[in-house]
């Protein structure tokens, strides 16, 4: 697939993929914002007109409404999650493409990569289920009029004492659901594109940083064209009332499609993809710089 590449360091991935998930999340927060207010705002009234009529007007009320603040709605809880979140989502990666290898030298085809980035996103799932839970709890409020929670830890603390630690991990099937085929796509796409953009003869580490923007961005945008369906139902469900869904899943779709038809299922898609190239293309650079540092400062770890 490629030249010889530097020893796979689950540790390493473990610390720069930290890195790039807080890059992430800065450049991609307030796009994110608008997607869950877009998903989950209630269906429109016979003759009347939506809350939001699309991106760039969910985008534009919520600025106006709320300052840049409102954009940044919630961030802490991402934050505090997506930083050990990307941490063992890309040590999943790097373990996932370790175990697969027979000795270092062994070079990975692309269905390995594949199963190796499935596996990372089985490893966030713990940890992405109540951010995830939190972050959109808290999106919606703002937008709702109503001010139930004051923050990501009062929100954990009150639904920890309304359902337990169950309340706190809805929607960890929907989450599974969306980031284990996902993130096979988005890493699976990532080297794909990085083989792809390296010129003939040059190495892949030392791939230019508009190349390195170009081939995070584009996994970016294959792996939000795989999750955003389940991603729909997963922002429905967390946010719904205790009891609604019985069924769970199954219920939120049955629900979607009768009322909204099949493309609610893709909700937010504007902004998801509007999100995804930045966000991503920030998340990978500050993966890659960390990594270059890492190897720099301790080569034989």
């Amino acid at each position: 697939m490629a030249d010889k590449q530097q020893p796979i360091s689950p540790l390493k991935n473990l610390v720069a993929g930290g890195f790039g998930g807080v890059c992430l999340v800065f450049v991609g927060h307030p796009l994110d914002t608008v997607k869950v207010r877009l998903q989950t705002q209630p269906p429109s009234l016979p003759g009347q007109p939506p809350m939001y009529s699309g991106t760039i007007d969910c985008f534009r009320k919520t600025l106006v409404r709320e300052g840049i603040t409102g954009l940044y709605r919630g961030m802490a809880a991402p934050i505090i999650g997506v930083t050990p979140m990307f941490a063992v989502c890309f040590f999943g990666f790097g373990l996932g493409k370790k175990l697969q290898q027979r000795s270092p030298e062994d070079v990975l085809g692309y269905p390995q990569i594949f199963a190796a980035g499935m596996l990372s996103g089985v490893f966030t799932t713990g940890i992405m289920t109540p951010g995830e839970r939190i972050k959109c709890l808290l999106q919606i409020q703002a937008s709702s009029g109503e001010t139930k929670y004051n923050g990501p830890l009062d929100c954990a603390k009150k639904l920890y004492q309304e359902s337990g630690i169950r309340g706190i991990y809805k929607g960890t099937v929907l989450t599974l659901m969306r980031d284990v085929p996902a993130s096979g796509m988005y890493f699976m796409t990532y080297e794909w594109l990085k083989n792809i953009l390296t010129p003939e003869g040059k190495s892949v580490s030392d791939l230019s940083v508009p190349r390195i923007l170009v081939a995070g961005g584009v996994a970016g945008i294959f792996n939000w064209a795989v999750a955003i369906p389940p991603d729909v139902l997963k922002s429905r469900f967390q946010t719904a009332p205790p009891g609604k869904y019985p069924n769970g899943f199954r219920d939120v779709l049955r629900e979607l499609i009768q009322n909204e038809g099949v493309t609610s299922l893709y909700k937010g898609f504007n902004a998801v993809m509007i999100r995804a190239f930045p966000a991503n293309a920030a998340c990978f650079l500050g993966f890659e710089v960390a990594m270059k540092f890492l190897n720099w400062l301790a080569p034989s770890l």
